[in-house]
């Protein structure tokens, strides 16, 4: 079906033809029908330029290719060729500053993907990453389009590979509104951070119908792929929201703490929070005994600017801490062990969360301060056969690798491999700084004191006692916290109520680093 046919009568002057283009805008716009967009709002779902609209600053969408249509033939493609082809493509600003969008419109064939779809998705990736601008995705898609077959199928291929080549140079983020099945869940997969709504989003390589057919397992959707599954036991999903707006305002919020790409750094705020301000309350956060468990993020409240930060992947890996904020304005990154979750210890999970960030907050020119209070690796069996070494050298390699200021602080217990791993100074922390909590040994005294005296103990009259002796003497000799300082392990032991000051001082002064890594292709990180 043609244009002409669709709007008879030829226009006699340019005003006629202005007309003409403002019908098909108009009928491009509001979409295959009003039955559809009815059906989309009673799932609780926005439309396309519904949730645009949400994302950007009001008036600043400009569309791109609005009026493309598929050329695919049979299957019953020929006699339905709508305009956008399922997905609109275009750019606006976020707090004035560039961001480009695609989003799927699950009203045309479901939000499948088609050569011409692909096509536009190609175009605004390439868009941004020549413009040097953040690319976010609202995602809502049933996958490929069956009816166009390979072709589809190639168009992922075409996304994929730009999903790679702008890692890393600009920012990429997925925010999934609808199903993301099959091979579209990997796009999201290799982009910086992924957004979820609970009950309307899942993601999935297999559906229900498939995992039952082959395992004979009976779930959802939801428990399957769904949002809660994602951010808190698969690691996908970092964020999760209860509906569409608060998630897309949290996008915004997210977008006002990153750079526009790799050669800028993120946007200073200003702030009514003094550089200087102390926080008395950090002496009773932090109890002196190593046995007894904090909330960390009330020390992180107490040190970043009006207690604001963004925390990344908040439900899974628990034991440690990720988020976004900002000191004296700039935006840092913070890497922090959590005592309340498994005491703080390092494990698979929490590796490969804080090497991730580490990763991201490096390729993005963001600061990273690391709060260390960690007595080791979590022992076991599933952790050694999962692979703890090669992940936990993940977060190693993700550390030693990057050139960004990184300043670390020792709130209480740093022992072992853990603290090594942590940014300390021998990895190559900028400036490390302790507590007068600190603790940081191989192992806790009581451990050391069962292996270094081992034999004492077994032979004294009461060995309780002299176990209790030799701990005793082991912490007065290797556990002070002025040990490290002596040896020039850390840069200075500080009074906890002048950390923030101290950290943005640090800050500052580091503000212009520049380190060259050597020169190479490429890395090989452990797996």
């Amino acid at each position: 079906m043609t244009v002409v046919e669709e709007i008879p009568g030829e226009p006699a002057d340019a005003r006629g033809r202005v007309a003409e283009l403002r019908a098909l805008r108009e009928r491009a716009r509001r979409g295959p029908s009003d039955r559809a967009t009815e059906a989309q709002h009673a799932k609780g779902k926005l439309t396309a330029h519904e949730r645009i609209a949400l994302l950007l600053d009001e008036g600043s969408f400009r569309e791109v290719e609005q009026l493309r249509r598929h050329r695919a033939t049979g299957f019953g493609l020929e006699e339905k060729k709508p305009y956008t082809d399922g997905v609109v493509t275009g750019w606006g600003t976020v707090e004035g500053r560039t961001v480009f969008v695609y989003a799927h419109d699950f009203r045309i064939f479901g939000g499948a993907l088609g050569e011409a779809h692909a096509a536009k998705i190609h175009k605004i990736m390439d868009m941004a990453i020549t413009a040097g601008a953040p690319l976010v995705s609202l995602n809502d898609g049933a996958g490929a389009r069956i009816q166009e077959g390979v072709s589809a199928l190639a168009g992922y291929g075409g996304i994929f590979q730009r999903n790679t080549r702008a890692s890393g140079v600009i920012p990429q983020i997925s925010v999934m509104l609808g199903p993301c099945a099959g091979g579209a869940a990997y796009s999201p997969a290799l982009t910086d951070f992924v957004f979820m709504v609970r009950d309307t989003s899942q993601m999935f390589i297999t559906g229900p119908d498939v995992v039952k057919a082959v395992t004979g397992e009976n779930i959802t959707q939801n428990g399957l792929g769904g949002a809660d599954v994602h951010a808190e036991t698969s690691g996908v999903c970092h964020f999760a929201y209860d509906d569409e707006e608060t998630c897309i305002a949290e996008v915004r919020y997210l977008l006002s703490l990153l750079p526009q790409n790799n050669r800028e750094n993120p946007p200073a705020a200003e702030t009514g929070d003094p550089a200087d301000r102390r926080a008395e309350s950090l002496l009773d956060l932090v109890p002196v005994d190593g046995n007894r468990p904090y909330d960390m993020r009330k020390v992180i409240e107490e040190l970043v600017d009006d207690g604001d930060f963004l925390e990344v992947h908040e439900r899974w890996a628990t034991n440690i801490i990720c988020a976004l904020t900002r000191m004296d304005g700039q935006v840092v990154g913070i890497v922090a062990n959590q005592p309340q979750s498994l005491a703080g210890v390092l494990d698979i999970e929490a590796s490969e969360k804080a090497a991730r960030f580490v990763q991201m907050c490096d390729a993005f020119n963001i600061p990273i301060i690391t709060l260390l209070d960690v007595p080791g690796f979590l022992p076991g069996v599933d952790q050694e056969h999962g692979g703890i070494i090669r992940h936990g050298a993940k977060l190693l390699y993700a550390y030693c690798n990057a050139t960004v200021p990184r300043i670390s602080v020792i709130l209480r217990k740093a022992y072992g491999g853990a603290y090594i791993v942590m940014d300390s100074q021998s990895i190559g922390a900028d400036l490390t700084y302790a507590w007068p909590t600190n603790e940081i040994a191989v192992m806790g005294a009581e451990g050391a004191a069962n292996v270094i005296f081992r034999r004492q103990i077994a032979d004294a009259e009461d060995p309780e006692a002299m176990r209790s002796r030799m701990v005793k003497e082991y912490k007065a000799e290797l556990m002070h916290p002025y040990y490290a300082a002596e040896r020039g392990l850390v840069d200075d032991v500080i009074d906890p109520a002048e950390t923030r000051e101290v950290l943005v001082s640090a800050l500052a002064m580091l503000r212009a680093k520049h380190a060259d890594l050597p020169s190479r292709k490429h890395g090989n990180p452990p797996q």
